[in-house]
Formats: structure tokens, C-alpha cells, sequence
């Protein structure tokens, strides 16, 4: 197999379990009526059939990252995706709510080891003076995505029905998983050790304080349940920095990488972007079917002017973004997609015709797609080369936490707010929670006007195990 060969089937590789991984992250939105309807879910277990996937998800990125540094990255590949296409078999024959979360948290433990390693592969398999456009390229496949999410569930819900969501990942994964095998070379990382300390005191304060904000309305924010789980998580979290940073021998999230302003900021300005957007789009695409009464399908196409932007823009954005350089692009975007939602949450009633959301969406849509396109780039630019897989699993990690807090916040404030008793009762808790979203992707812009125009390090020569040496399976 030649060089030209093995790049292409890695790319190819790469591109589809990322799309896989990713789409899964929103796919489920459009579903959530039905969901509600068919299984009898709560506010609150709607909100985990969401974030049981990007909690785990983005708690074991990071470990994700580290064995396939120590394992072998195409090796932990393949388990990743034998495990994802498991739970996605299993979150399709769930028979209540309960086993949907909890299969919907093995489909997230996959992806967070696919995810990140789809970056490494690639980086690995391209040569340096293309690593831009591969990586510009990698980004884009994130946004179609999330692009397409809510259009294939709300096609799928229709046409056949909300199992059928997570069946679809089933196929895809049996071919996936032989040709990764067989096509991509394998490659190792610098790193030697796990670092099981950090995941237990990572995942057990975030679990915390995600359970604390989804159940505070239900229960009271004054309910020494709610008190305990938030002070609990935060000191769990506190005490995994304190071991991240003096105790860990080799920690699954340096903090030395904070120490770069480029990668603090643009990694803040992530996370607030993330919070806003998956919190808004977790309640916008229940408005359009619940308050609008489209049909799933409906909705999904509806929301294209928005979540499909990034089709059309990112190729645009990634050319600009090599001119001029990424920040201007990120920052323009992110203020765009405030903008965006600051729009949706003013112009939002009961009876607002479709035609008024659209411009909205636009604006959005394109906002998000700048954002995308040169993001990447952005964070690898900050450390060297030899950090990039630990840089990418800590940026993937940290920004879909944002996406976690953010649909939990949100709920939160809707659900203070408003409810599901009538379209105006939604609207009244729609209203405030996605003004709350367009703050947070405002806050997000401000974020990254504080990074550096030039963040690439002193170039050093990029690490090389023994075991890197072309291994092609046989």
C-alpha cells in the first residue's frame, strides 16, 4: 500500500467515525417529542437522553486520548467504534427511558475514545505542508454533523421511528470497523501511563454538578440534595486540579497547557460557544414541533437555514481563515451566532410565522460556521507537536462540557420560567433560556479577542516512537 494510498483510507477512516461520533450528539434532538411521548420522559430525563452521551463523552476524551497514545491509536480506534456501534444497537432496543440514558452513555464512552484519535490518525497520516487543509477539513466534517443531526432524525423519526435513529449507526459501524483494521496504519504517542486517579475525580465531579443543575428545579435549588451533589462535584473538581498539577505522574490534562494564553482563551471561548448553541438547539427544536406543531421531519428541515450552514460557509471560512489568520474569522463568527440567538429569543411567540426565523438562523448558521472551520487550527497552532493529541482530546473534552452545562442551564431556566403546559407557557421559558445562550456566546467572542494573533510555538521535531515505524496490518 502506498503513502498515497494509506493517507487517503486514513482520511476516509477518520471522516466517517468522526461523522458518526458527532452526528450523534444532536441527531437525537428532533427526536425528543417523540421520545417524550412514547417512553413517558420528564423534562429532566430528556435532558440526560442528551447528556448522558456528551457527559461521558467528554470525560473520557481525554483517557481516549491516552490509551491510544499507549496502546496504539488505529487499535483503541476499532474498540471505540466496536463499542459505539454496541450501544447504539442497545440504545435502539431500549425498552424505557432509564436504559436509554444508560445505553446512550456507552455510545458516548466510544466516541470519546474515536473522537479524539480521529484528529492524531489524520495529523499522522498527512504531510506537514497539508496538515492546514486536512485539519481545516476535519473541522468541517464536525459542522456537517451537527449540520445534518437534526435533519436525519427528524427524516428518520418520520419515515420509521426514533429506534431507527441509533440502528443507523449499526451498518455503518460493522464496515467501518474491518477496513480501519486492515487500511490504517497504526501509530503511537509519548505517553506510557494512565492516569485513573484523574478520570475518577474528573468524572465523578462533573457527574455531580451536571446531576445538581438537571434535577435543581424538580427538587429545589435549596434541596440539601441539590446543595450536597454541587458542592460535592466542585470539590471533586478542585481536588482533581490539585492532583493534575502536583500529584499526577503524568497527568491526562497538564495543566502547563493553561499557561499558553492562545490555548486558555480559545478554549474558554469553546466551551461558551458550545454552551450557548447545544443548549439553544436542545430547546429551539422542541418549540418548532411542540409549540409549532410541525412533524419531525419538518422541524429538522426548518432548522437547515442554521445548522446547515456550515455546508457552504466552512470551505469559505477555512480560505479565509489562511489569509487573514483564524481569530478575526472565530471572533466575527462567534458574534454572529450571538446575534443570531439574541434575535430568536426577542422575535419568539406562540404564532411567530417561519419567515421571521429565518433571518435569525442565518445569521447564526453562518456565525457557526466560521467558528468551525479554523477552531481546530486555532488550538493545535498553541502547543507543540508533540501535545497535539493530549491539545485535542482537552479541547474536545472541555467543549463539550460546555455543550452538558449548556443544555442544563438552559433547562433550567426554562423550566423556572415556563413549561410544557402551552405554547405560550414554552415560549415564556424559551424566551429567557436562549437570551442566557446568546450571553454565553458572547462571552465566548470575548474570549478569543484575548488570544494572541501568533500562537504556534518554537517548532521542535515532532516525537517518533519505535513503534511508529509503518505497521500495515496484514
Amino acid at each position: 500500500m502506498t503513502k498515497r494510498s494509506r493517507t487517503i483510507w486514513t482520511f476516509v477512516v477518520t471522516s466517517v467515525a468522526l461523522f458518526m461520533a458527532q452526528l450523534d450528539n444532536l441527531v437525537v434532538t428532533t427526536a425528543l417529542p417523540v421520545i417524550r411521548k412514547d417512553l413517558h420522559a420528564s423534562l429532566s430525563s430528556l435532558e440526560w437522553t442528551v447528556n448522558a452521551y456528551t457527559l461521558t463523552f467528554a470525560v473520557l476524551l481525554l483517557t481516549g486520548a491516552s490509551l491510544g497514545e499507549r496502546f496504539g491509536r488505529r487499535r483503541m480506534l476499532v474498540i471505540g467504534l466496536v463499542v459505539f456501534t454496541l450501544g447504539s444497537a442497545a440504545a435502539a432496543l431500549a425498552p424505557s427511558v432509564e436504559w436509554l440514558v444508560a445505553f446512550r452513555a456507552v455510545q458516548g464512552a466510544g466516541a470519546a475514545i474515536v473522537t479524539p484519535l480521529t484528529l492524531t490518525l489524520l495529523s499522522a497520516a498527512v504531510p506537514v505542508e497539508r496538515r492546514g487543509m486536512a485539519l481545516g477539513i476535519w473541522g468541517a466534517v464536525a459542522g456537517l454533523a451537527i449540520a445534518t443531526g437534526p435533519v436525519v432524525g427528524g427524516a428518520v423519526v418520520q419515515g420509521w421511528s426514533w429506534q431507527t435513529i441509533f440502528w443507523l449507526n449499526v451498518p455503518l459501524g460493522l464496515l467501518l470497523i474491518p477496513i480501519a483494521r486492515l487500511r490504517v496504519v497504526e501509530s503511537y504517542g509519548p505517553s506510557t501511563r494512565l492516569d485513573l486517579p484523574g478520570v475518577a475525580l474528573a468524572s465523578t465531579g462533573l457527574f455531580g454538578i451536571v446531576f445538581g443543575l438537571v434535577r435543581a428545579n424538580s427538587l429545589g435549588w435549596t434541596s440539601p440534595y441539590i446543595i450536597a451533589s454541587l458542592a460535592l462535584g466542585a470539590a471533586f473538581l478542585a481536588q482533581f486540579v490539585v492532583w493534575e498539577l502536583h500529584r499526577a505522574p503524568e497527568p491526562m490534562l497538564p495543566m502547563r497547557l493553561f499557561r499558553s494564553r492562545g490555548f486558555s482563551a480559545t478554549n474558554a471561548g469553546s466551551v461558551l460557544m458550545f454552551f450557548g448553541m447545544f443548549g439553544s438547539i436542545f430547546l429551539l427544536a422542541q418549540f418548532l414541533q411542540t409549540v409549532q406543531h410541525y412533524s419531525p421531519l419538518s422541524a429538522g428541515l426548518r432548522t437547515l437555514p442554521w445548522t446547515g450552514m456550515p455546508i457552504v460557509v466552512s470551505p469559505l471560512a477555512g480560505l479565509l481563515a489562511d489569509r487573514i489568520g483564524g481569530k478575526p474569522v472565530v471572533f466575527v463568527g462567534l458574534v454572529l451566532q450571538a446575534t443570531g440567538l439574541g434575535w430568536l429569543a426577542a422575535v419568539s411567540s406562540p404564532t411567530v410565522p417561519y419567515s421571521h426565523l429565518v433571518p435569525a438562523f442565518i445569521v447564526s448558521g453562518i456565525g457557526m460556521a466560521m467558528f468551525f472551520a479554523p477552531v481546530a487550527t486555532m488550538v493545535l497552532g498553541t502547543v507543540d507537536r508533540t501535545e497535539e493529541g493530549i491539545a485535542s482530546g482537552a479541547t474536545n473534552a472541555l467543549r463539550e462540557l460546555g455543550g452538558v452545562f449548556g443544555v442544563a442551564v438552559l433547562a433550567s431556566v426554562f423550566s423556572a420560567q415556563g413549561g410544557y403546559t402551552s405554547g405560550q407557557a414554552f415560549v415564556d421559558g424559551l424566551r429567557p433560556a436562549v437570551a442566557v445562550g446568546a450571553g454565553g456566546v458572547a462571552l465566548a467572542a470575548l474570549a478569543i479577542a484575548l488570544v494572541p494573533r501568533r500562537t504556534r510555538p518554537t517548532p521542535v521535531e515532532p516525537y517518533v516512537d519505535e513503534r511508529e515505524l509503518v505497521q500495515v496490518a496484514a
